[in-house]
């Protein structure tokens, strides 16, 4: 099960939450690891732009990869949901909010 232990954790989780895309690829792999060429087809999406949103929820750590041989003596690459569980509320942002890392933007500095 993940944890969050810090601030940007918590931002890059919700990050990765934040689109609906990413959303319904959570819920097909709440179903089970599918590989990458199958998820595409279910949600009717390109392999590029799938594999964008699997890095984002990858470097979150909502899901994992791992590559495996078909029936048919090809590799695929499959990816799995990691269990996990957020109760946000205000006790839980107050306890991170001293772990927050905020990145400069050069706009907000002019």
């Amino acid at each position: 099960m993940k944890h969050i232990n810090n601030g940007d954790e918590l931002l890059l989780f919700l990050e990765a939450l934040s689109n609906p895309h990413r959303l319904r690829i959570i819920s097909i792999l709440s179903n089970g690891k599918q590989y990458v060429s199958q998820l595409a087809r279910e949600l009717g999406m390109s392999r590029p732009l799938l594999y964008l949103h699997l890095q984002k929820l990858e470097e979150a750590n909502i899901v994992s990869s791992n590559m495996e041989l078909l029936e048919s003596g090809k590799a695929a690459k499959y990816y799995m949901l990691n269990s996990f569980e957020l109760r946000l509320n205000e006790e839980l942002i107050s306890k991170l909010e001293p772990t927050l890392t905020l990145k400069k933007n050069k706009k907000m500095e002019d």
